[in-house]
């Protein structure tokens, strides 16, 4: 049952250059539910782009633009984020590539480009394993590709999984809850013996900041203009974000359809692997999607593939933005089109 109280607004984007450079935000009503997009003017090839767990299309807002002067600009709300439906004990990957193959077959239609962030990047690799006739090119940004799987996911580097279950735990009940508890008990280790730890007075702060938006706004997703871009988008994202996508994680309902090495295996497309920072702690493994000996085994499975490093925070579309569309403008004149740069 769709419990998505955001589902039906009207699709209005509120960013100028955005809306200045032709894009245009859509609903596709797929029957059992709709699938939230925005979509640019057709100046080439389609790319489709899937954002991280939380995120919604806007995390994409640094690039829409610059990349739409090459292609036709897909960037989506998976589903149980933004806009899109949300379907509280149908998630999986499963779920996620048949929305996935419904997509590209109704709206996209022609072989497209499809680049993915974090678990947008393996929901990108499950379509260029299942969906190879739909799928010109594959670009997973920062995936945690072996990492996010069972038992290594919960048991070893757990650190993605401690934050997912911190997340189910303070913000589980989306009808009665406070974003600001998100922050509250929230670690980011710096090293084996220290680590940053959201104030309670900051808390405090952005919990009478959230109730009078609320107040002031019932209904509507959660949008603090005079804050930073990136707290603005994470605290919009998190209040149109359904938790069990994240309890199906921690309890194990969303391996179900992907396994990784299999999926590599299958993939006979172009693929380009960008790699993000990534540290490893004790009492916590892996800070970060990947580590090296995870991109070499990616290698491994696919001769073909490219790989870039980039010293960057985990979204690099958002932290990194003008080496993402870069990397991008790269990969589809070197291993796509064929074709000179025309940029």
């Amino acid at each position: 049952m769709n419990r998505n109280p955001y589902e039906g607004l009207s699709g209005t984007i509120d960013i100028r250059a955005v809306r200045s450079a032709g894009f245009r935000e859509v609903q596709l009503d797929a029957g059992a539910l709709r699938i939230n997009y925005v979509v640019g003017p057709d100046n080439g090839p389609p790319l489709v782009l899937l954002p991280a767990q939380t995120a919604t299309w806007e995390s994409y807002q640094r690039v829409l633009v610059p990349l739409s002067r090459r292609f036709l600009v897909y960037a989506l709300d998976v589903r149980g984020h933004g806009k899109s439906s949300w379907t509280p004990g149908a998630y999986s990957w499963r779920h996620l590539g048949a929305d996935m193959s419904t997509f590209l077959s109704e709206v996209v239609r022609t072989p497209a480009v499809i680049s993915g962030n974090s678990s947008g990047g393996l929901l990108a690799l499950w379509c260029a394993a299942n969906l190879p006739p739909r799928v010109a090119a594959v670009i997973l940004e920062d995936a945690p590709v072996f990492s996010a799987q069972l038992p290594r996911f919960r048991d070893h580097d757990r650190f993605v999984y401690g934050g997912l279950k911190h997340l189910v735990e303070a913000l589980g009940d989306p009808q009665n809850r406070d974003l600001a508890d998100y922050f509250r008990g929230l670690t980011l280790p710096i090293s084996e013996v220290r680590e940053k730890r959201v104030p309670d007075w900051f808390i405090t702060f952005l919990s009478h900041r959230i109730q009078a938006f609320q107040t002031r706004h019932p209904g509507r997703p959660v949008d603090i203009g005079y804050f930073p871009l990136k707290l603005r988008l994470l605290l919009k994202s998190l209040s149109m974000y359904d938790p069990d996508f994240a309890r199906a994680f921690v309890d194990g309902r969303f391996y179900d359809g992907l396994d990784h090495a299999d999926a590599l295996s299958r993939v006979s497309c172009p693929l380009l692997v960008l790699h993000g920072d990534w540290r490893r702690l004790p009492g916590h493994g892996l800070i970060g999607a990947m580590d090296d000996e995870d991109a070499a085994r990616i290698k491994q499975l696919v001769p073909h593939s490219r790989y870039r490093k980039v010293h960057a925070n985990h979204v690099i579309h958002m932290f990194k933005p003008r080496s993402f569309v870069e990397a991008v403008d790269t990969f589809f004149t070197q291993d796509v089109s064929g074709e000179p740069a025309t940029r």
